[in-house]
């Protein structure tokens, strides 16, 4: 049931966007006045102040970046966004999650990311999904039974990855449908995008792609076989067209990440239509893990300047998930802000963790999120007083090493079982060379930070 803050907020801004469809760029001032009104959290008003100044400046990237939103986006999805992630999954939900922490003692996420498939129609190189049974899959009715538990929690983001999450595109909207308060974001690897289901997405409104490439043609075509960059390129065509919210996924790794790195890579993802960018590194899962896809300290410091300069100067929202730690003080793991529930149902604590102690077939969340793992993720977290060495696997192995033999968790991958000692020596001479990186940017970073606060007195 919602709570009256929420109806509130939502009838305020339901009135607010039928303003604002009018004439949207002139208009947004109006809403941003109305909206001022529903924030009491000093971290909310922060951000809002940020927002309200990047729209009234015409040459700031971010205000840019708003125009976009209004001008490209359809008026249906506009509207889910702002009531469903700004007002439900923000500043509804998280007071929620808050007291549900504190009455619990356990990580309440923020997001659930769950697979509801493990079936796949691309068989990527080192993609550790090709090791999974493709018969095994999430139902509809245990989806929905995690999600209304969810709820119950003041959690209202959900995602899907896989395997290929569109297999399953059918239950995805019905899901979209039923759960209409909530916000949910898919990973794909777009190839089952068609014209009929991008018209779906711009009438559900609550359901949004992260489109997996990996750069050009080739750069796609040598990880995800043959034609798919051009499927992908079709697929946002679609997307575009219906005025469906999308952004793209890209795994940088050696033979990349110069490429998608690049100006051109992210001046084509918004010229395509795309109005986020997540970045992930390549991680070295599972029996057919290419460790020389491991990028190099260079190479991973290059990500972190480039991401942090296109910030500053391209109108598209960017996040690098392991060089962006210091913005959410590191992990985010372990039910802290997000846990993973692959396609057989084991509750993970992030889908590049494949360790696990119960299954949600056999437990509620609430009970997943208090199981041993978990608890050890809460205990330990941050895993390094440096930020930009969040990563339990890549960044500090023997702390993960040391949680999952202390929970006796278990491995959840199928074919090879992979004993954690394995897994993380895999990492250890990564996790070395880039901690003396990593320490160097980090003390740069606080230099910096205490002479804007200096210059500030």
């Amino acid at each position: 049931m919602k709570s009256a803050k929420q109806l509130v907020s939502s009838i305020i801004l339901k009135e607010g966007m039928k303003y604002i469809d009018k004439n949207p760029v002139e208009n947004f001032p109006k809403l941003l006045n109305w909206a001022e009104k529903l924030l009491t959290k000093e971290n909310h008003k922060k951000i809002f102040k940020l927002i309200k100044d990047a729209s009234e400046d015409p040459d700031n990237n971010w205000g840019i970046f708003i125009r976009r939103i209004l001008e490209e986006i359809n008026s249906n999805t506009r509207q889910k966004f702002l009531i469903n992630y700004m007002v439900n999954a923000g500043m509804a939900g998280q007071p929620i999650i808050e007291k549900m922490k504190e009455k619990h003692n356990c990580n309440i996420p923020w997001a659930i990311l769950m697979d509801p498939t493990a079936a796949c129609n691309l068989k990527c190189v080192g993609c550790w999904a090709a090791e999974y049974d493709k018969k095994d899959g999430l139902s509809y009715e245990m989806l929905d039974r995690i999600i209304r538990e969810g709820k119950e929690l003041g959690i209202y983001m959900y995602i899907y990855s896989g395997g290929e999450p569109l297999v399953r595109k059918d239950d995805l909207i019905k899901l979209a449908e039923v759960h209409d308060d909530c916000m949910f974001l898919s990973f794909t690897n777009a190839t089952l995008v068609d014209e009929e289901f991008a018209k779906e997405l711009a009438r559900v409104g609550n359901l949004l792609l992260a489109i997996s490439v990996e750069g050009f043609e080739e750069e796609t075509d040598m990880r995800r076989g043959k034609g798919t960059f051009q499927k992908v390129m079709k697929a946002m065509d679609y997307l575009k067209a219906e005025g469906v919210g999308f952004g793209f996924s890209t795994c940088y790794h050696s033979k990349n990440y110069d490429v998608v790195g690049s100006e051109e890579y992210i001046d084509l993802m918004i010229e395509k239509g795309c109005m986020f960018g997540w970045y992930f590194t390549y991680m070295p899962l599972g029996k057919d893990a290419v460790l020389d896809l491991l990028v190099t300290p260079e190479q991973r410091e290059y990500m972190y300047h480039k991401i942090r300069e296109f910030r500053q100067t391209k109108p598209i929202f960017l996040m690098d998930f392991w060089n962006d730690g210091e913005y959410v003080h590191g992990c985010i793991a372990g039910g802290r802000n997000y846990i993973h529930i692959n396609a057989n149902g084991d509750v993970e604590p992030c889908a590049f963790i494949h360790y696990s102690n119960v299954n949600i077939k056999d437990v509620s969340l609430l009970e997943a999120l208090k199981s041993p793992l978990f608890m050890q993720y809460r205990e330990n977290q941050p895993f390094n007083e440096n930020h930009l060495r969040p990563c339990p696997l890549l960044d500090n192995p023997e702390k993960l090493r040391e949680m999952v033999h202390k929970a006796n968790a278990h491995s959840t991958q199928p074919l090879d079982e992979e004993d954690v000692d394995v897994l993380t020596a895999k990492t250890e001479e990564a996790a070395r060379k880039w901690a003396v990186t990593a320490d160097r940017l980090w003390a740069e970073r606080m230099k910096a930070k205490e002479a804007v606060a200096a210059a500030k007195e």
